[in-house]
């Protein structure tokens, strides 16, 4: 089975982080949380403060190697956060170098833009970024799923079982 690599901090999109998590643990892969620090990250769940999350590794202490995928959940707060963190853009680069997928939904296209990732690919996001991705040279697309070259991009929370799905069928 794989191990998969989710990186986020707080205000990420609870159901963004949880559903795959859970479904990925689910389905036999080992998953494990990067964030800014090792502890406790908490969730955005729709227009409060969700659930806490622990996250076992630090984004700074990481590498591609021994990972076989980067999940980037989204949410406003969380994506805003991490791309004005150069180790997360960094660490999402070496995952994209190494050819590795690296998979965003929501919000989270914006670390890909950052990442310099998307330029000349198919992508999609949440609506209200997609002026933002289609700037950064990406063609954009209003579907559930796209995947172009390694990288994964999903709309929404509605979403994340097609998401969960190109995920595990990158992984084969």
């Amino acid at each position: 089975m794989a191990n998969i690599l989710i990186m986020a901090s707080d205000g990420f999109e609870q159901s963004e982080l949880f559903v795959p998590l859970e479904q990925l643990k689910a389905a036999g892969h080992e998953v494990h949380i990067a964030a800014p620090d090792v502890g406790d990250i908490r969730a955005w769940d729709t227009d409060d403060w969700g659930k806490t999350v622990k996250a076992d590794l630090a984004i700074a202490d990481q590498t591609p190697d021994g990972f076989d995928a980067l999940v980037l959940p989204g949410g406003v707060i969380n994506p805003d956060n991490l791309r004005v963190n150069d180790k997360a853009i960094g660490l999402i680069k070496a995952f994209a170098d190494a050819g590795k997928p690296v998979a965003a939904i929501c919000h989270a296209p914006w670390l890909l833009v950052e990442a310099g990732l998307a330029k000349g690919r198919k992508m999609t996001s949440f609506t209200s970024i997609r002026s933002d991705i289609r700037n950064a040279g990406a063609e954009v697309l209003d579907q559930p799923v796209v995947e172009d070259r390694g990288v994964i991009t999903s709309r929404n929370p509605d979403d994340l079982d097609d998401f969960v799905k190109a995920i595990v069928a990158s992984l084969t």
